[in-house]
């Protein structure tokens, strides 16, 4: 029998729909600078990889994810969580190929993203990018008490042949609800024998990335899942208890989605804002240097010698120097309570 998800659309869900496409319509007039639109999809792709692996037991810190992923080594880390996060990014810029994209979802796809995911790491042993030949279960991570058992090694191809092409002919159905049915859909199926949490996330996303609904890369879904992990863990499970009814699911998943765009429209607002400050104080005349610097103190609002360093990527002599013309030309001041002050510090006037 083909696949047919059964869900209802509720207030609850056409409140968050609307919410959400006002966002979409917000960031497809709004005019950000494309070196501040990247510096966000940075940070997102950052918190993305990082909470998507956490919600699956990685023990990396934020900070560490964010040293890793920009090319740091960090001590003392499991060297499989640090490639489950480097191979989490990998499937992220992967999916980012197929943005806006017509190309059906199709079990090679979804395939490709496992590969992607599990090489090298705990998940190798699970062969990577095929599906599943013995039964699974879904276990509690700290009782060990088993809490679902998916289907048999047997009804996998075909369940997941019914999905996709569900997935890939669902055009009367909003693209936001394809994305959110998906999710569960494939979490339900269990196809491989693990990754399979992380490959339903990516799933999702590369939907949305193909239907117009990237958002600019600029949403982090898997932080909004990893924030309250039993809240995430409770939405799937009311599927189950529901007779298969996805209402409960999708109203979690929309309204998820729609939280992620209200912070995007604020930080979206908030760059606008700090762009336009940018811009009164480019006119003074700054070198790229300074550029970088003043960028730095209207998002951070102090700035150090050692941090004018690193942000401009120059010597101690030279930052000296671009600090002292930025003081003359009152774009900054100094804060200090001495010559010798070891906090010394600069801010914006």
């Amino acid at each position: 029998m083909a696949f047919a998800p059964k869900f209802n659309i509720t207030p609850k869900i056409n409140k968050a729909l609307v919410e959400i496409e006002r966002v979409r319509g917000f960031l497809d007039a709004v005019k950000l600078k494309d070196d501040w639109i990247a510096d966000m999809q940075k940070k997102a792709l950052i918190l993305e990889s990082h909470h998507s692996t956490h919600i699956e037991g990685t023990a990396l810190s934020l900070e560490q994810a964010k040293s890793i992923l920009e090319g740091g080594k960090v001590k003392g880390v499991n060297r499989d969580d640090e490639r489950e996060l480097l191979n989490y990014k990998k499937a992220m810029d992967f999916i980012s190929k197929y943005l806006g994209k017509d190309d059906p979802v199709s079990e090679g796809i979804v395939r490709e993203l496992h590969k992607i995911l599990v090489k090298g790491v705990r998940g190798e042993n699970a062969d990577p990018g095929n599906y599943r030949k013995i039964q699974n279960y879904v276990v509690n991570s700290r009782t060990r008490e088993v809490v679902y058992t998916p289907p048999g090694p047997l009804d996998v191809p075909h369940l997941m042949r019914e999905f996709t092409e569900w997935v890939s002919k669902a055009e009367d159905v909003s693209p936001i609800l394809v994305a959110g049915i998906a999710q569960f859909q494939f979490v339900h199926i269990h196809p491989f024998i693990d990754g399979n949490g992380r490959t339903a996330r990516l799933l999702s996303t590369l939907i949305l990335y193909k239907t117009g609904y990237d958002f600019k890369r600029l949403f982090t879904i898997s932080e909004y899942y990893d924030k309250d992990r039993p809240s995430y863990y409770q939405a799937i499970q009311t599927v189950r208890k529901n007779n298969m009814d996805m209402t409960t699911w999708i109203e979690y998943f929309v309204d998820g989605l729609r939280s992620q765009m209200t912070e995007i429209q604020a930080k979206g607002e908030q760059l606008i804002k700090q762009d336009s400050q940018f811009q009164k104080i480019k006119k003074i005349g700054l070198n790229k240097r300074q550029e970088k610097a003043v960028k730095h103190l209207i998002i951070k609002s102090t700035l150090s010698v050692n941090e004018y360093q690193s942000v401009a990527s120059c010597i101690r002599r030279t930052a000296q120097r671009d600090l002292e013309e930025l003081v003359e030309k009152k774009v900054i001041k100094i804060v200090a309570k001495s010559a010798t002050d070891p906090t010394k510090h600069y801010v914006l006037l």
